[in-house]
């Protein structure tokens, strides 16, 4: 509609500051020492859904960091769209990898470098935008209620018991999320599914003590040496996941997903060389978009044992470490998954050491129907702003949550992603285009006004 454009044109400078001012605060979930940037983050994302036309906003504590619910209601009669998003970001480090201080945005080639940019500050800020535009034009058509927490990086440990406890609050026809990617701006996607998530941390302990290695190695088992034998265990020559039944409940991809998914573009080249590697790695007969999206994969995400100071220490260390995840694809569960991993490390680890696994957190993957009224409004909203249909991929990040959204409150998550793979998330030097941004402020009001007329 040329209302929204208009209205959007004259402010989008406004609407990039707001932004800009919110990327500036580390809200850093997973440091005990940003508290209080959690709680001055909470309160700014209040004031500008205040400000945006929300009529009711409030600030929810948790035993952890708060979560901020507002809402603007216009018809009880109308659908209801409940919009999820998250004011936490992950830890900038390490820091002398970024380009400048990455709490300090810095705009260059008309993209917003800063932690949080894209992940996910910057993408749910286009909602905030979005019913701004949509409530001084006097066009909204639906109710919407937004939830933004505190705690998406540190894995919503607190919001399972908020869904429980607010219900009523939180009542809804559809949930909405903008924490995903597209292909590309030429090329427009929709996430219709995420993977699910497994996350352990495994403590192997060999001598009591750190031994000297001359005096007692080759005598003494390593630590370090053995949690790698464990690890590289854990795949076969053709990068199969070893872990007895792991694939039992895989629910295996149709011919014709295979196909859509072999027609989105791709280029090996380009992606071998935005990475600065000289081949791809992965599960044999699978693509690389098969590999990120519809296939279970088991990651390292940090080693370490020993001495890694500076200069040489020849000791033989007591303890090695490491953290291992598994992305899942439906039907695989994390409890079952996390049970499959821990007893088969269990299992495998020699006599000559002691190995103990705790988990992190996780989540179960999670899937929107291609045919739901949710899905065909998303894909017809993208197509009124791009000009083209968008493409149907599988995600392959991990948004806990949906599953916890669909089995509380019994509805529906539809992806509106507007960041690219390429955007560093979690990395140094984390980026959102600005085009990115915009593009997404006027395409959400579109999926209000095709929900409430499909619905």
């Amino acid at each position: 509609m040329q209302v929204w454009k208009d209205y959007q044109e004259q402010n989008k400078d406004r609407f990039l500051n707001e932004l800009l001012d919110l990327l500036r605060i580390p809200s850093v979930s997973a440091r005990s020492e940003h508290k209080e940037d959690m709680l001055k983050c909470a309160e700014s994302v209040k004031q500008r859904l205040l400000e945006a036309g929300a009529d009711k906003v409030t600030i929810y504590p948790t035993p952890g960091h708060p979560v901020v619910y507002g809402e603007k209601i216009i018809d009880a009669t109308k659908p209801t769209v409940l919009v999820y998003g998250h004011y936490d970001v992950q830890p900038a480090d390490p820091l002398n990898l970024w380009h400048n201080d990455p709490f300090n945005p810095v705009i260059k080639d008309g993209k917003i470098y800063a932690r949080g940019a894209c992940d996910d500050k910057g993408q749910f800020y286009m909602h905030v935008k979005a019913l701004e535009t949509m409530v001084k034009t006097n066009t909204l058509p639906v109710n919407i209620k937004f939830l933004i927490e505190g705690e998406e990086e540190v894995g919503s440990i607190n919001l399972g018991k908020f869904l429980e406890d607010q219900k009523e609050l939180l009542k809804a026809d559809v949930i909405l999320i903008s924490d995903t990617a597209m292909l590309s701006m030429e090329n427009p996607s929709i996430d219709v599914g995420v993977r699910g998530l497994t996350y352990i941390e495994v403590e192997v302990t060999g001598p009591n003590r750190d031994l000297h290695s001359g005096v007692y190695g080759g005598a003494v088992a390593n630590p370090i040496t053995i949690l790698a034998k464990l690890i590289a265990s854990l795949h076969d020559e053709n990068n199969h996941i070893t872990i007895p039944g792991f694939y039992d409940d895989v629910v295996e991809c149709s011919d014709a997903e295979r196909k859509q998914l072999a027609i989105a573009p791709y280029s090996e080249v380009e992606y071998k060389n935005d990475l600065g590697v000289n081949a791809l790695w992965g599960e044999k007969s699978f693509s690389t978009n098969e590999r990120t999206g519809i296939r279970p994969t088991l990651e390292v995400n940090g080693i370490w044992g020993g001495y890694t100071g500076e200069g040489a220490k020849t000791v033989l260390p007591s303890k090695a470490y490491a953290k291992i995840s598994c992305r899942l694809v439906p039907n695989q569960t994390t409890a079952k998954t996390e049970k499959l991993l821990i007893d088969h490390l269990q299992k495998i680890a020699p006599d000559y050491i002691q190995l103990k696994a705790s988990v992190h957190h996780g989540g179960d993957p999670y899937m929107t129907p291609v045919n739901s009224v949710e899905y065909k409004a998303a894909a017809k909203a993208i197509e009124a702003t791009f000009g083209k249909a968008p493409i149907p991929v599988r995600g392959g990040g991990s948004i806990p949550i949906t599953a916890l959204f669909e089995s509380v409150l019994g509805l529906k998550t539809v992806f509106m992603g507007f960041g690219l793979d390429s955007d560093n998330l979690h990395s140094p030097n984390e980026k959102y285009d600005i085009f990115n941004f915009y593009k997404g402020i006027e395409t959400i009001p579109y999926f209000h006004k095709f929900y409430d007329e499909m619905k």
